[in-house]
């Protein structure tokens, strides 16, 4: 298990909860891609360097989709570079065209670090008591995941082995394609199912039934928990009471300079890489550990 993701359930879904509200709804470029890059760092100390450059050669081209495509439907701003088929394009939107891009780009890179970290089993000991229908829905997608990768993989090269993928016309693809996808949905209705039969069996979401659990809240929990709490306290009320906002239009704004946005800007910087930062830390003891051996 990775080191951030070694700390109890509940301050690892505070935390994530924390870190995707403020990248939804900041607008600050500052605070922005420090989210981006935080994110980054943390998937990419979890992945291969394979997983990581295929990370990259997806979300770049993304991001300059996305970026492009503001600019060309948006012609709000004051001060405008070119005109297109007649439309001002404006220095304003081609700006505001970046910072969507960051968003959609550092909220899908947390995402994808919240559902490494976040495994099944802490979703059913944060929700299993509370909502255990949801908790159960939302476990077996978090499975189901990398359960169809593989699945899809063994189905592919069962296929192939019986020689399904002889021909190159673009028909037999198609239809090797349905056959993959067929057996898929029928093996993950199946599966729904045991898996259903077999909590029921087990008397899960019923009353004064037990929980086993592995996750015990301790003292170094809860310290860093409520630093965590402290500094997203911090964080969102300098965004709600507007002291760390920006805007595009019609004129793009000057990036908040006062201390209370510097301290904003500092506390969000350590937030966002510090499951970084932990799991540098941790590879650093087990290699000095490691080379006292």
């Amino acid at each position: 298990m990775k080191a951030f993701g070694s700390y109890h359930p509940t301050l690892l879904m505070i935390y994530f909860l924390g870190m995707l509200l403020i990248a939804v709804f900041a607008v600050n470029p500052v605070m922005l891609v420090m989210a981006l890059s935080g994110g980054i760092c943390f998937c990419s100390i979890m992945d291969s360097s394979k997983e990581t450059l295929n990370n990259f050669l997806f979300y770049i081209p993304l991001f300059f989709m996305i970026a492009i495509v503001n600019p060309l439907l948006s012609h709000n701003g004051i001060t405008p570079l070119f005109f297109l088929n007649g439309n001002p394009v404006t220095l304003e939107a081609i700006l505001y065209g970046l910072d969507i891009a960051v968003i959609i780009v550092a909220i899908m890179y947390w995402l994808k670090c919240y559902n490494r970290v976040m495994t099944s089993e802490k979703i059913l000991y944060l929700f299993g008591k509370i909502i255990p229908k949801f908790s159960l829905f939302l476990s077996l997608i978090l499975r189901f995941i990398p359960l169809f990768k593989s699945q899809i993989k063994k189905v592919n090269e069962t296929q192939k082995s019986m020689g399904l993928y002889s021909s190159k016309s673009y028909v037999d693809k198609i239809r090797s394609s349905i056959r993959v996808f067929s057996a898929i949905l029928m093996w993950s209705i199946e599966n729904a199912a045991d898996t259903g039969a077999s909590m029921k069996a087990r008397g899960y979401g019923l009353k004064g039934r037990s929980h086993f659990s592995m996750f015990h809240f301790s003292l170094q929990d809860g310290i860093l928990m409520i630093f965590i709490i402290v500094d997203l306290a911090i964080v969102i009320s300098g965004m709600v009471f507007n002291l760390t906002g920006f805007y595009f239009y019609p004129r793009m704004a000057a990036i908040p300079n006062t201390p209370f946005a510097w301290i904003s800007y500092i506390l969000f910087g350590i937030l966002c890489f510090l499951p970084f930062m932990i799991e540098i830390k941790e590879n650093l003891k087990w290699k000095y550990y490691v080379s006292k051996i």
